[in-house]
């Protein structure tokens, strides 16, 4: 007869895990928090509803390797080797750190020496997978604080390796010593270096290959063969399966195919991973709470404190400003889920007996469960922090108010426009004001960008532009304007408030991904705020319209009045119904449509406050354009003429019956 088993432990783990995400949505938790609460319920130290644990654990390493094959995909080489001082410099120091730290607080409790290092193995290591989830939940993955997180948590990956070949060491069951490691290693980096230089070379062309054959499905599968086929050849060299996938998406990543490789894999990905938290929850013993409160609330404080001190003081040394220091240091503050395999083999060889093997466990589950919440506290940490002014005083100077190029030197400007950001669009709006002639400065915080640009005569200095004194330093105070162009949700609001606190006068541009971020943004004072949502959504139907062959004035012409009506509308202090809904969250229940009045329309000539329309439909009308001319909360003697442009706030329903009327209203 076949075995379901595994289709019904499956349906358990999904089953409880909507149930449990649901609810944590509903109180504006985190998801991440929600599938380990979900597998501590299940597993066999809640109510044991799960039969097979090994299949669980397979298919949520699965889910694992993954999420660090689309991480690297949306790598490149290029942004590890502009990372390069995260990687070499402050990823071992704070690996180097926690494991001096821990060593030295093993001795002092009495453990040997080769305990407190495994100890300092466990605790240096970071949950690669929580982290980036949640970092890709808060749109922060290309901030500052977010690529300095993932070049630490790729080099922790990296020394999982060394850490594996020692523990036997440690626990003296392993003979040869350095050598034998050495040798070990040397073996490992060879079967990379064949594995990568092989994939390099036999990937584009195999993939050029599989396009030709237009077969959806046929892609798909090569790109999980390859995802998998890679991650499992690397294993040879010592690596995990994770980092192996890591580098299949890095290899990917080069090539034209990386785009749709990307969304392909994305479904399989968050099914998977969330399989991945649960199984860690599942791991997690309720009863260690109870018999050893004490030792684990002590050391999860220990570990929370200690590695967050060692995350955030290490890129502090690597020169990146304070408030991004901090929330990278929260980022790495618990502990991962490599060091889960460290455990099983430092319990294997007796360098970690049960008692503490299960302390270890709780305290590690506990820290993953409390990241989200600390990664969604800490920009208020962040901020509290830069407002103690005098923290500045012992910090490095170039992470606070130091300009590189401008030490000694007396910037004099007025009227000028302060760039905050030097990467495409930055560049393209210097290059427009130096040929206009109109005086900037650039503010930006890659060191690299900085030396270059500058020795070519830009304008162009080192400093954190929510800094107020880097801000004084630019003379806001004398500035017109101000372009902020960076990926960092957080430094972009803060800039904002900083730049408009010290010149309320100044006009603040604003760039941003997403329509959701608008209201925040003027609501802190930015002037104009650019959607990059909005952007593409005028070149996409400017693209449609000219395959079409319409003229390319028709195409402006479109494309103006879009901007123009849009705009308008996105001014959400302008519109208070508008803005309501959403304050209160997404219009999920709610449209915005617009509604052209013609000449053989009756409502021409009536009033708003004639059609009745929000006591018939319970649409309102929140704005309405005449003449090119957008006016905002018409009032109920607004009388509507042939060309008017209606704008209607309600649900689909509503504005429906509401265009019925002003459409067909000498009909009825």
């Amino acid at each position: 007869m076949t075995d379901y088993g595994v289709l019904a432990n499956l349906l358990v783990v999904f089953t409880v895990s909507i149930a449990v995400v649901f609810v944590f949505h509903k109180f504006r938790l985190p998801s991440i928090a929600g599938f380990l609460v979900a597998g501590a319920l299940i597993g066999p130290h809640g109510l044991h509803l799960i039969s097979d644990m090994e299949t669980v654990q397979v298919l949520a390493e699965i889910g694992v390797v993954l999420l660090l094959f689309t991480i690297g995909i949306e790598f490149s080489l290029s942004q590890l080797a502009s990372m390069r001082r995260i990687m070499f410099l402050a990823a071992p120091l704070q690996v180097a750190g926690v494991l001096l730290i821990a060593w030295l607080g093993a001795t002092i409790v009495g453990l040997s020496w080769k305990e407190g290092l495994f100890w300092g193995f466990l605790f240096s290591l970071s949950s690669t997978a929580i982290v980036l989830k949640t970092l890709a939940e808060r749109g922060d993955s290309d901030s500052i604080h977010g690529r300095a997180t993932i070049g630490i948590l790729v080099f922790q990956d990296f020394a999982v390796v060394p850490m594996m070949l020692l523990t036997p060491i440690l626990a003296s069951q392993s003979d040869g010593g350095g050598l034998a490691i050495l040798l070990t290693l040397g073996e490992s980096v060879l079967v990379i270096a064949l594995v990568i230089a092989a994939a390099w070379y036999l990937v584009p062309k195999l993939l050029e290959h599989i396009v030709r054959s237009r077969s959806r499905e046929l892609f798909l599968l090569t790109i999980i063969v390859l995802c998998l086929g890679i991650a499992w050849l690397t294993s040879f060299g010592g690596l995990s399966l994770a980092l192996g996938a890591f580098i299949a998406g890095l290899v990917l990543s080069e090539s034209e195919y990386s785009h749709q490789a990307m969304a392909e894999v994305l479904p399989f990905r968050d099914s998977f991973n969330s399989l991945f938290f649960v199984s860690v929850g599942i791991l997690m013993d309720w009863r260690v709470l109870l018999e050893h409160p004490l030792p684990v609330a002590g050391l999860l404080v220990a570990v929370l404190l200690v590695k967050f001190v060692a995350g955030a003081g290490a890129v502090l040394l690597a020169e990146v400003p304070p408030r991004s220091a901090i929330m990278v240091g929260i980022a790495l503050a618990q502990v991962g889920e490599f060091s889960f395999l460290l455990a099983q083999q430092g319990q294997a060889s007796g360098l970690l007996p049960r008692d503490p093997y299960q302390i270890f466990l709780a305290v590690s589950v506990l820290s993953m469960i409390a990241t989200p919440f600390l990664m969604r506290w800490s920009p208020n940490l962040a901020r509290r922090v830069e407002a103690w002014q005098r923290l500045r005083h012992w910090l490095p100077s170039r992470t606070t108010a130091h300009v590189l190029h401008a030490e000694g030197k007396q910037i004099l400007m007025k009227d000028h426009v302060i760039i905050m950001g030097y990467g495409l669009n930055g560049r393209n709006l210097a290059r427009v004001l130096s040929d206009t002639e109109i005086p900037y400065l650039v503010l930006e915080l890659d060191g690299d960008i900085v030396s270059d640009e500058a020795s070519h005569g830009v304008p162009i200095y080192y400093g954190d532009a929510t800094n107020p004194n880097v801000l004084r330093h630019m003379k806001i105070e004398h500035a017109k304007v101000m372009v902020i162009a960076i990926s960092d949700p957080f430094a972009t609001r803060r800039a904002v408030q900083v730049a408009k606190g010290l010149n309320p006068k100044l006009h603040v541009v604003v760039r941003t991904r997403y329509l959701r971020e608008l209201e925040e943004l003027h609501q802190l004072g930015a002037d104009d705020v650019v959607s990059e949502e909005f952007k593409t959504s005028i070149e996409i139907f400017a693209l449609v319209l000219r395959t079409y062959k319409l003229p390319q004035s028709f195409v402006m012409q479109k494309a103006e009045q879009v901007r123009r009506e849009g705009y308008a509308l996105l001014r959400w202090g302008e519109l208070p119904e508008l803005a309501h809904h959403l304050r209160g969250g997404t219009l999920t229940d709610t449209e915005v449509e617009t509604c052209r009045i013609d000449d053989d329309s009756s409502a021409q000539g009536k009033t708003l406050g004639e059609l009745s329309l929000r006591p018939r439909t319970g649409a309102s009308v929140i704005a309405w354009t005449r003449a090119g001319v957008t006016q905002s909360n018409p009032s109920e003697n607004t009388r509507l003429l042939a060309g008017d442009i209606v704008v209607l706030l309600g649900s689909r329903l509503q504005i429906r019956q509401a265009m019925g009327l002003l459409v067909r209203l000498g009909e009825e």
